[in-house]
């Protein structure tokens, strides 16, 4: 197996690229705060940037606890990956990753400064100071588990050829909690509200009676309970406003909606 190491101080566009420079150095895997990611796929670990506190992200990223090493270590054992890019802060940063994880040694090793122009740097700052926006080198629906909740946006970078991979690869801009001044909250209320307008928009439901929200660690879990109008199809209508409440609160809020049950009371 080939190490490289991509390093460069925090907010300096590390992340966003690391895919492009996979694609240039033909390289299949990254660990990159705390994930093991190979050919554009999450393969194992948690990512750092899920995590309540600056301390705790660092925690992650230098794989701290050990069923977090454990997890990964396993895993790139597994799939045995030709080459593998460490991303990291500093030197020493990598050096540890390198010796947590009891990979080889690091062959060649990238710093950010060589491969991005002062411009890009500071508009990657700007990104990260006054919007605390975080990129991770994954497709957006891989990490929509860990980071329910959480506001995401995909970025796809479209490439010629991949050859074994597909034909783009796509990163993801997440905002981590600890990047806020403050946190934020998106009340029962609002989910419920969310809930009622989908209603309006269906013909097929009357009245919803009640909506229950259970907060799970990756995501929620939402009870409803309506009533419906008698029709020759009853459970395709069922179905079809299930997803869409689904898909609308997946969409407004960022919550991984992990099951939605409806109880039809009554159909009139």
């Amino acid at each position: 197996m080939k190490v490289y190491g991509l390093i460069g101080k925090s907010g300096t566009g590390k992340s966003f690229q690391a895919v492009n420079l996979c694609k240039r150095l033909k390289i299949e895997s990254i660990i990159d705060d705390g994930l093991f990611i190979c050919r554009n796929k999450v393969v194992a670990g948690i990512s750092a940037k899920r995590q309540p506190t600056k301390v705790g992200a660092v925690k992650s990223a230098l794989f701290y606890k050990e069923e977090h090493m454990t997890e990964v270590k396993e895993a790139i054992q597994r799939v045995k990956p030709l080459s593998i890019l460490i991303i990291g802060t500093s030197d020493g940063m990598v050096d540890k990753i390198v010796k947590r994880l009891d990979l080889p040694e690091i062959d060649e090793r990238i710093y950010i400064e060589d491969i991005t122009s002062e411009e890009e740097r500071q508009m990657a700052r700007k990104q990260r100071d006054e919007m605390g926006q975080h990129v991770i080198p994954a497709p957006t629906f891989q990490l929509k588990r860990q980071f329910s909740g959480y506001f995401m946006t995909p970025v796809k970078m479209l490439f010629k050829e991949l050859g074994p991979w597909r034909d783009y690869a796509e990163k993801s801009v997440v905002r981590p909690t600890y990047s806020y001044l403050g946190e934020y909250k998106i009340s029962e209320k609002v989910l419920s509200d969310i809930v009622e307008c989908v209603k309006r928009e269906s013909e097929a439901v009357c009245e919803v009676s009640k909506v229950g929200i259970f907060p799970i660690q990756e995501g929620v879990e939402i009870y409803i309970l309506l009533s419906m109008k008698l029709h020759e199809d009853l459970p395709k209508c069922a179905r079809l406003f299930q997803k869409s409440v689904a898909d609308k609160i997946e969409e407004m809020t960022a919550f991984n909606v992990n099951r939605l049950e409806l109880d039809i009371k009554e159909v009139v």
